[in-house]
């Protein structure tokens, strides 16, 4: 069937040309609707539990959606007449940031005060130049003993504040988010303005819209680097390896159609860029190169011992054309494994490689032949050959002489390894998600240490009937709720309307210290709260905080920066409490803190099932493959230990899996087996057609394939290495522990493999490693 199927490709390679370019100048016109999507809710589900539950949150108060201009003085010190004028007049201008609908400081915190049987409220700092030292030094009592600000918006030393502006921004949408980018675009340019009027401030940026900008250019910045460098190298090793300008060229064709094929595909089915999906080309383009090699060097070499360019080509297909195409297949299982991840952007990873993968056999058979058949190539004697490095023969024969030591070491290091597989933790950071020395990065690290927590949780409180915000017994049980939680080691600051009703009712009682304490009374609350209301400026209302039908109030724990089991812990044991101390009010927590926590330690369930699937495929892909059973499940053995060991070495030496490393079963599965779908399907040749014994079919493997086997291990670590350059460290975990998986494999495939073919082929120990040639 491959000698017919080869000849037709040859026969009609013209017409075949004509196909694969009109299929991809048609599918790649779908690249036209592809965009960058920065919205953190493409990392869920629609159906996402946390999701929801934060929406709901987000959709009955104020929203959440912001940005925080953090302030260090270099003087160290916020409460000076220059200071607070500066934080007066940025505060003033954050109003005029696009969609803003809300902004918060020191200097506009509604404070709070009796004048007889009135309340005062007013901006705790205003016209802060004409202020005098005394009024200064008032403002600071009031503000370092307000535990509204302390640990949110001021630091307890006074030495770092924030304003935060909130924004009223558009939901997950389908086209170009141009709401994130224009917004922090004014922010950036008042952030440069209030520097050049203000130098004696240091600041940074962050909030939900600086971390969906900072992803947004994290994937932009990935799409122009990593391709261009992994094309750079791809050039360079083909030239070196075939010493074919035409050879080469071609497979950079192949390359570039099978990105277009990737790219068209994504836009045709509704897909978009993101920082994940963004490392797509980059994996095709590496895998591109593969079966690429495997065809051109039979061709090569066909051409050196004389053959023509019709039965060169004829012969390279026929030996590689069933190996390609299973070497595909396999890889495109390996990556549709990932539709088992609650992520939708892995999920659509694994698509798009996937097409990618097939998009490339397609070229591969139907481009690839006729083009090269095309373009001019010196033919002399040996042509080919000088590709075939003579170090293979030597660990050809060292791995046929030391079979049996190399078999049994080659275990016990697995058994080695794999026994720190235990010590692998699957445990996200989100804040490790921005690589060390990124501008997001810098500013959550410093906020986490300078100014309060960067992690949170909401609740929505309910009371269970309108106005209920002013039952007494509804308030204390908040009260204590917010009390547990500042009881948490973990948590740096808790925000809930009880502290305004607190206030209000020591103001309202000549600011006793002893009525700082919920009402008794209900209207006598009721009443506390209505004053407030009529009191407060126009954007400064308390639906940040109640609900707008006084129903509920929103209760919010800022905590430090925990990892995902941490955070996951905590929001357990309030729950525990809401469950034992007040069961009415039981709500989930949320937060997109709580939302990444979840998603990622749900993440390697989904993908063990993924791994299962894509096992039991592969191992039917490798038996239809291999005509065999017995060779097509053993040929998952070499592949499923260098994976062991991978993860052994990532527990030795890291011991922390996030999303991506979960991931990395699914991608690597489908990709450590090509190189033994070509090992196996030479061996087995060897055997069935030439009459081989096992052991020159092992040198007959190594000589057809070991060079080709090393040079495409190669492109694929480097290529994979390349994505552990992205400041975006879900993809160079992917990278990095998937570049680890490929390497280990081919050892395996070299060392281990031939010893295992032995011994399942029923050879005896005293095998004769002689040539089996007269």
């Amino acid at each position: 069937m491959e000698t017919r199927l080869a000849a037709l490709l040859v026969q009609y390679r013209h017409w075949f040309m004509v196909l694969s370019l009109l299929v991809t100048a048609g599918v790649a016109t779908g690249a036209k609707n592809l965009w960058f999507e920065s919205d953190y809710r493409i990392f869920f589900a629609a159906d996402n539990p946390q999701l929801l539950a934060h929406e709901r949150i987000q959709n009955e108060f104020t929203r959440s959606d912001n940005i925080s201009f953090i302030l260090s003085p270099g003087n160290g010190d916020v409460f000076t007449r220059e200071n607070l004028a500066a934080i007066e007049w940025l505060t003033a201008e954050g109003w005029q940031i696009p969609r803003s609908i809300r902004v918060d400081s020191i200097t506009n915190f509604q404070h709070t005060r009796a004048a007889g049987d009135e309340l005062q409220v007013s901006d705790l700092v205003k016209d802060a130049m004409h202020l005098s030292d005394a009024d200064v030094a008032a403002r600071r009592t009031a503000a370092l003993t307000e535990p509204m600000l302390v640990n949110l918006l001021l630091s307890a030393k006074g030495d770092v504040t924030a304003v935060n502006v909130r924004l009223e921004m558009p939901g997950h949408q389908k086209g170009p988010n141009t709401a994130t980018p224009e917004v922090m675009a004014y922010a950036r340019e008042l952030e440069q303005r209030f520097q050049a009027q203000h130098p004696q401030f240091k600041v940074y940026l962050m909030g939900m819209v600086p971390v969906n900008q900072s992803f947004n250019e994290l994937a932009q910045r990935d799409s122009k680097t990593l391709v261009p460098i992994m094309f750079g190298i791809v050039v360079v090793l083909l030239v070196l390896f075939l010493r074919s300008f035409s050879a080469t060229a071609v497979t950079v064709v192949v390359i570039a159609g099978s990105i277009a094929l990737a790219l068209g595909f994504m836009g045709w089915i509704g897909y978009h860029l993101n920082q994940v999906s963004v490392s797509s080309p980059t994996i095709i383009l590496t895998l591109a190169i593969s079966e690429s090699v495997h065809l051109l060097l039979t061709y090569l070499q066909g051409l050196g011992q004389g053959q023509s360019r019709v039965a060169a080509m004829e012969e390279s297909l026929r030996v590689n054309l069933a190996p390609i195409f299973f070497t595909n297949l396999t890889t495109a299982i390996g990556f549709a494994g990932l539709n088992y991840s609650d992520s939708p952007p892995f999920s659509e990873m694994g698509n798009i490689a996937a097409a990618g993968v097939m998009g490339t056999g397609f070229l591969v058979f139907t481009l690839l032949p006729g083009l090269m058949m095309l373009l001019p190539v010196k033919i002399k004697p040996g042509m080919g050959e000088e590709a075939h490095w003579k170090i293979v023969d030597r660990i050809c024969e060292f791995a046929l002489a030391k079979r049996r030591p190399l078999f049994w070491g080659s275990l016990a290091v697995v058994a080695v390894t794999a026994s720190f597989i235990p010590r692998n933790d699957l445990n996200d950071d989100t804040v490790e998600y921005f690589g060390k020395g990124t501008e997001m990065r810098t500013a959550l690290d410093y906020v986490e240490q300078h100014l309060t927590g960067i992690d949170s949780i909401a609740y929505e409180l309910d009371s269970g009937e309108a106005n209920g915000i002013s039952n007494p017994e509804f308030l204390k049980k908040v009260e204590a709720f917010a009390a547990w939680f500042k009881s948490q080691p973990e948590v740096v600051h808790v925000s809930s309307f009880t502290e305004v009703i607190k206030r209000l009712n020591r103001n309202m009682n000549g600011d006793d210290p002893a009525f700082y304490r919920i009402p008794d009374n209900r209207d006598l609350a009721s009443q506390y709260i209505l004053l407030y209301e009529l009191s407060l400026p126009q954007g400064l209302d308390v639906n940040d905080m109640v609900s707008f039908d006084k129903s509920a109030l929103r209760l919010n724990a800022s905590v430090q920066n925990l990892k995902s089991k941490e955070l996951i812990a905590l929001e357990d044991r309030a729950q525990t409490w809401l469950k034992t101390n007040a069961p009415e009010l039981a709500s989930p927590g949320s937060s997109v803190s709580v939302m990444f926590a979840h998603i990622g330690q749900r993440n390697i369930d989904s993908m063990m099932n993924g791994a299962f699937t894509s096992i039991v495929l592969i191992s039917l892909a490798m038996i239809l493959s291999l005509r065999s059973f017995k060779f097509g499940l053993i040929s998952i053995i070499p592949n499923l230990l260098p994976v062991a060991v991978a993860f052994g070495l990532w527990g030795m030496f890291v011991g922390e899996v996030n999303m991506a490393v979960a991931a990395v079963f699914n991608v690597s599965s489908g990709i450590v087996i090509d190189d033994t779908i070509h090992f196996l399907s030479k061996y087995l040749r060897a055997r069935r057609h030439d009459g081989l014994s096992p052991a020159d079919s092992i040198r007959y493997s190594y000589a057809t394939t070991g060079s080709a086997l090393f040079v495409n291990t190669a492109v694929l670590v480097l290529g994979f290495l390349v994505l552990t350059v992205s400041d975006f460290t879900v993809n160079s975990s992917l990278g990095l522990m998937t570049a680890l998986c490929i390497g280990v494999a081919l050892v395996f495939d070299l060392l281990f493999l031939p010893g295992l073919l032995l011994r399942v082929d029923r050879i005896s120990s005293n095998l004769s490693l002689e040539s089996s040639k007269p």
